[in-house]
């Protein structure tokens, strides 16, 4: 227990000692607490009412902090172990930040999303924002992300054929055998994943528990993962319905797409895209109807060389229905969507590629206002009926548009498209680093949480980086460097956006955790696809699953993590599923996880503090007023005894915690095991590489 006496830090044996020779005031530091749910924020009509915790009669005065001046706080409730402060104040439509100090004797202590500190720094203070919500319905669901094409065939007819076109320098090709192992140039490779076959399998995801698909790209593109966009408006009849399939594959040695006429017929005959549509409509129509929600993956900083718009391959140059691409034409309607350096037509390759890829070009919105309003009415289109998506995960969001204040200009346009159809609908970008300034509630909901989960979780448990790249031994069961970085980038969340923010162990931009477990640096192309799988540790994994359905958001689980599915980074983590050699008791495991995830609502949306922690071990729990959850999770691989002090989630020191789980390297345990807790403490003991999952017995006795 940390207490401050007179500003100096002390054990708790020391604080006694001194408190009773010197009568000296103290502050039971975990005791302190706020956050922004809303036991402790409540806002209505431009006036916000403020909560915050102290011990009980422990504090002289509690102030808040709003636009430089401090306000006293009134003492407005004691119940069990703590005071409660309380204020009113105004809030403008624009917000407003705010942090709390306390004050006893000569002790000043200032709190905000940091936590208790010396020394205020506004970086980390709270802030009101009117108006923003994030769906409820993604608060702590459990998402489900597909990568279509290695999930499941569920339709033969509409494979890829051999040689049916070339891209990059290589001939599609056909995977025979499902359970073939990727290549370390994987483009152009695909096993046949479609549309159907997710159809097929939604009884196995409802069994798991699954409550939200999120596909990658599923729209006209000619590489396996689709981040290519080559037609928006349509689903790619390779995942969808082929109807009308005639012409002829590629002969050996062909390099043009224009003698590539079984694709072209594919992949721009109106029946086959139609049909394509409609088959993805009976898929959201069926999720649906099952309880559960979809998200589908919005490519829109780029899309690809094959794009109708740019038509590099002379794939729809000959075909009436289509207006000619601006690669072929300068006279092209599409002249604008992207930017041009010469003016040689035609065959114009002179034009700005993300990252430099003439595969990718960039899309031109600063040069074209119906390039903008057609994006923006693409996002509309899957949103509304019959397709009724329930959100969009952005690719690369940051980067779109050649300026910041363009950027955010574009997403604050599309935040009120996308809320205009569908309010409820959930809008979630890949980004890297700081977020904040497209999290003010009126851009992004939230993020794919890499700083705030996946690369902390992974540095502590495993000492790996999440390309499998590098090994930190630094890091490695560091808790003072997972907590300081869990607790900083947590900060840049407002709490709406926290509770939504996508936690993923994996997922296809990087190695599988499973294999990071083995703490080994490497690549398809340097360690092969063998040593994905060698020397791996099913109680690591089991850790990070654990924390990942009991860590604040939403835990989202990469299509066959939870069968055991092992691979390097792209492309070895796009393994096909492994239908008929799961690894079963996993399987279990996840179910088990995700049935306590969802028993319990404080998992979904209760606050969040951290107990107690040393070397390659700590403990965390999830709580509010009626319900308090202790995650224990020991990764050394020694036995360890550990104390926690459970009295700060507010648990009388008169009651009992009751296992909901047990795990370690050779399985779970989902037997109840009683921890009595004494003076607000719980004694436990814990195997090499484990966990534990607690709850307060209530007064039925569960």
């Amino acid at each position: 227990m940390d207490i401050f006496i007179e500003g100096k830090q002390s054990s708790q044996a020391e604080t006694r000692f001194l408190y009773l020779k010197y009568m000296k005031p103290v502050v039971y530091q975990d005791a302190l607490f706020a956050d922004g749910t809303p036991e402790y924020v409540k806002l209505s009509d431009g006036r916000a009412i403020l909560r915050f915790r102290t011990g009980k009669n422990n504090v002289e005065s509690v102030l808040v902090w709003v636009n430089q001046q401090s306000i006293p706080m009134n003492k407005a409730e004691s119940a069990g172990l703590f005071d409660y402060y309380q204020i009113e104040i105004d809030c403008p439509p624009e917000g407003q930040s705010y942090y709390f100090e306390i004050r006893s004797g000569k002790i000043v202590l200032y709190y905000n999303k940091k936590g208790v500190t010396r020394e205020h720094q506004d970086y980390y203070d709270f802030r009101l924002i009117p108006g923003f919500h994030t769906p409820d319905w993604a608060k702590g669901a459990v998402f489900y992300q597909i990568f279509v094409d290695r999930f499941y065939n569920g339709d033969a007819s509409n494979d890829v054929e051999d040689r049916e076109y070339i891209y990059i320098h290589q001939y599609a090709k056909k995977v025979e055998d499902w359970n073939a192992l990727p290549e370390a140039n994987d483009v152009c490779r695909f096993y046949g994943g479609d549309l159907q076959g997710v159809m097929d399998k939604l009884d196995y995801l409802q069994e798991l528990g699954v409550e939200a698909v999120y596909l990658n790209p599923i729209f006209v593109s000619p590489s396996n993962h689709k981040y290519d966009i080559q037609d928006y408006d349509y689903v790619d009849p390779h995942y969808g319905k082929i109807i009308y399939d005639v012409g002829a594959c590629l002969e050996e040695g062909q390099t043009t797409n224009e003698l590539a006429t079984k694709f072209i017929s594919r992949v721009t005959d109106k029946g086959n895209l139609e049909a394509s549509n409609k088959l993805f409509a009976q898929l959201t129509h069926e999720i649906h109807q099952r309880g559960m929600k979809i998200i589908l993956d919005g490519v829109f900083n780029h899309c690809g060389s094959f794009n109708k718009w740019m038509d590099r391959e002379h794939l729809y140059d000959k075909n009436p229905e289509y207006a000619k691409g601006t690669y072929v034409s300068g006279d092209s309607p599409y002249r604008r969507f992207f930017n041009f350096h010469g003016e040689e037509w035609p065959d114009n390759d002179d034009y700005d590629g993300w990252w430099g890829h003439e595969t990718l070009p960039k899309l031109n919105y600063e040069g074209s206002q119906e390039l903008y309003e057609y994006i923006l009415g693409v996002a509309k289109k899957w949103l509304s009926p019959p397709y009724n998506i329930d959100g969009w995960r952005l690719d690369v969001a940051a980067d779109l548009g050649l300026s910041p204040e363009f950027n955010h200009k574009f997403w604050k346009d599309f935040r009120k498209a996308v809320k205009e159809i569908n309010p409820d609908a959930l809008i979630l970008a890949e980004h890297y680093g700081d977020p904040v300034p497209w999290l003010q509630g009126d851009e992004w909901d939230t993020v794919m949480n890499y700083d705030a989960f996946m690369e902390p979780v992974t540095w502590m448990l495993t000492g790996m980086e999440k390309h499998s790249d590098e090994y930190r031994s630094d890091l490695f069961g560091n808790i003072e460097a997972f907590k300081n970085a869990m607790s900083h980038h947590m900060s840049a969340f407002h709490t709406e956006s926290l509770y939504v923010a996508m936690n993923e162990l994996s997922n296809h931009d990087h190695s599988r955790f499973l294999t990071r477990t083995n703490h080994r640096v490497g690549r398809i192309a340097t360690a092969g696809t063998a040593a994905a799988a060698e020397n791996i540790n099913y109680g690591i994994f089991r850790e990070a699953v654990m924390l990942q359905m009991t860590w604040p958001g939403a835990p989202t689980i990469y299509y066959g993590d939870e069968a055991g599915l092992c691979g390097w980074t792209d492309p070895d983590n796009r393994r096909t599923y492994p239908w008929g050699t799961e690894n079963v008791d996993l399987i279990h495991f996840h179910k088990d996880l995700i049935r306590i995830h969802k028993e319990n609502r404080v998992l979904k949306d209760g606050s969040y503090r951290f107990l107690a922690g040393d070397y390659q071990w700590f403990a965390y729990g999830r709580f509010n007023r009626n319900e308090q959850i202790v995650v224990v999770l020991n990764n050394d691989d020694q036995r360890r005894e550990m104390q926690i002090p459970v009295w700060s989630l507010g648990v009388n020191g008169d009651t009992e915690m009751v296992s909901l789980m047990y795990a370690n390297e050779s399985g779970y345990d989902i037997n109840e095991v009683y921890y009595p807790v004494v003076r607000g403490y719980i004694n436990v003991s814990m195997e090499s590489f484990s966990g534990l999952i607690l709850k307060v017995k209530d007064s039925k006795g569960r």
